[in-house]
Parts: C-alpha cells; structure tokens; sequence
C-alpha cells in the first residue's frame, strides 16, 4: 500500500472517530439537558410545593386569626348588650325604689301595710316571743297596729306572742340624690328571741324579692 492510500485510510479513520465522538457529544449533550430539564422540573415543583405549603399556612393563620377576632368582637358585643340590660335592669330598680318613698307618704295606707307586714311576718315565724325592729321614724305607726296585728295573728288560730319592740332600729328613708348612705324606705324586720330566726319584711327586700323572681322576664322583654 503506497502512501497516498494510506493517507486516505487515516483520514477516514479520523472521520469515522470525529463522527462517532460528534455522535457521542451529542448524546451526552441531549442527555444532559434532558436531566437538567428533569431537575429543573423537580426543582421548580418542590418550590412550588413550599410555597403552596407556605401559602396554605399563611392562609390557617389569616383563618385562625379571623375567627379569633370574630370571637373576641362577639364576645366585646354579648359583653356591651349584657352591660346594657344590666344598666337599664339597675335604673328600672333605682326609680321603682324612688317610688317606695311615696308608699310611706300615704299615712293610712302606709298604716294598714305595716299592720299586714307585722302579721306576715308573725305567722312566717310561729314564735311565741320575736323582737321587732323598725325605723325610727315609724315607731309611734307601729306601736299603734301592733296590739291589732297581734289580734289578726290570733285569730287565725296562733296563741297570742309577745313583741318587743327593738332599740336599734333600721336605717332611716333614703336622702335622695346620690347619696350611699344606708337606708330603708319602710316595713319591719321580726325575729325569734335567739335570733336564729329572721323575716325581713321591709319594702326594700320586697322589691329584691321581685326583682330576683322577675329577673328572667325582664331580660327577655329587653332582648325581645
């Protein structure tokens, strides 16, 4: 073989290597962007997955804080409503404690309710000696009744008790204004001689009485 055939079996030898080396490039190269395609899709999924997850999270914590707020303007509202009845609930009290000083200003019906107080009280205790306070402003009303009461009280079938009228007596009719002094617009509180036994029949614990038992009523006419 001469030197020119042999020039031209090396060129084609080198041809053939170029060839297959471009080749294996090439598949090295499309494999390669193949696997950078795959992980950057993977890449891109992961960091669309954090963000979902983060998005998702930030998203409870809008929620959560929401409901919180909405609980705690609910809960400021039901306080608001409550503060309210109870205002009006205490202003209904307060004038209708007003209008009990008037009860003692009519002497002679004010009169005949201290005799029925008196044997209410009587017969709720069933003692055959009590002591008797009142105010002091009400002695002389209650020394005048209280032999009747007495009466009344027996003949519904009790024996007749004795009652002493007590030296301490109950706090005097309110000032009026806004004055927290202790006071009692009217009645009289009886108990057994050890007073272990009491019935308090003044206006005042009347009206506490009714206001406990009406009380539901009340809020229920305010809610509506």
């Amino acid at each position: 073989m001469n030197d020119a055939d042999v020039s031209k079996q090396i060129q084609q030898m080198v041809r053939f290597i170029r060839q297959e080396a471009e080749e294996k490039a090439n598949e090295i190269s499309v494999s390669a962007e193949e696997e950078f395609n795959i992980e950057k899709l993977q890449i891109a999924e992961g960091e669309k997955k954090k963000i979902r997850q983060e998005y998702e999270r930030k998203a409870k914590q809008v929620e959560v804080k929401r409901k919180i707020e909405y609980s705690m303007q609910l809960n400021a509202s039901r306080l608001k409503v409550l503060q309210a009845q109870d205002d009006i609930i205490t202003s209904m009290k307060e004038a209708a404690g007003k209008e009990l000083v008037r009860v003692s200003e009519d002497k002679k019906a004010y009169k005949k309710l201290m005799k029925d107080f008196i044997v209410q009280s009587l017969i709720r205790l069933k003692e055959p000696a009590v002591l008797l306070r009142c105010r002091e402003v009400d002695r002389k009303l209650v020394e005048s009744v209280l032999e009747e009461a007495k009466k009344v009280y027996a003949d519904k079938g009790f024996p007749s008790p004795k009652v002493t009228i007590d030296g301490v007596y109950l706090p005097p009719p309110p000032k009026g204004g806004d004055s927290h002094e202790a006071f009692c617009s009217g009645g009289v509180v009886l108990a057994s001689q050890d007073g272990k036994i009491v019935c308090e029949n003044t206006l005042d614990a009347r009206l506490d009485v009714v206001f406990r038992q009406k009380l539901p009523q009340i809020r229920k006419s305010l809610l509506g």
